[in-house]
């Protein structure tokens, strides 16, 4: 990790570590929370966060933040981001964020053709910071894997505005096309 990339994840960790902006993402994560056992073949729930919520005090290449609650057990597949680099926190729970070992810009490939490499993320406060943030750099394919014991809980961060965000997973096959989405509906 460079030096400048240290620096971005002290800076959001000091923000949502401080009091008054966790009593704020607390509410957000109940709802999604509930979001997620309403629907209970979904492996995920989200939330944007209004970057309000932050004050003035983000980093100026952060454009979004997300809560998002991954099921436990749940493996939700290769994704990567074409349009942002993202930043995440484990902010409850522990999971594993894989990311590709290798460059994975350029061609579409099946999942069975990603070497993945482990990230287990913890939420203990005391943990180094590499131990509760991970740095995902644009278009690098990661994927969550969760223990079966409980949901886990994170904060993520994007450079990209909420309704921007694009998503993208590998085709199935290698005759497949790669498959794109929005986090959220344009208005």
């Amino acid at each position: 990790m460079t030096a400048d990339e240290r620096s971005v994840l002290q800076q959001l960790d000091r923000i949502v570590r401080s009091k008054q902006v966790r009593a704020q993402i607390l509410p957000i994560v109940e709802r999604v929370r509930a979001e997620l056992a309403r629907k209970q073949d979904a492996l995920m729930a989200w939330e944007a966060i209004a970057l309000t919520l932050f004050g003035d005090a983000l980093p100026a290449a952060i454009r979004s933040g997300w809560v998002f609650i991954l099921r436990a057990g749940a493996n939700t597949g290769a994704e990567r981001h074409p349009n942002s680099h993202q930043r995440m926190m484990s902010f409850e729970g522990t999971g594993n964020m894989q990311t590709a070992a290798e460059s994975a810009s350029g061609s579409a490939r099946a999942p069975s053709d990603i070497v993945w490499q482990s990230h287990v993320l913890v939420s203990d406060t005391e943990a180094s910071l590499e131990q509760r943030w991970i740095s995902i750099p644009q278009n690098v394919w990661h994927r969550p894997v969760i223990a079966k014991g409980s949901d886990w809980v994170v904060v993520s961060f994007h450079t990209v505005p909420a309704k921007q965000l694009i998503e993208e997973r590998p085709p199935d096959n290698a005759a497949g096309a790669m498959k794109r989405m929005l986090y959220l509906a344009p208005d």
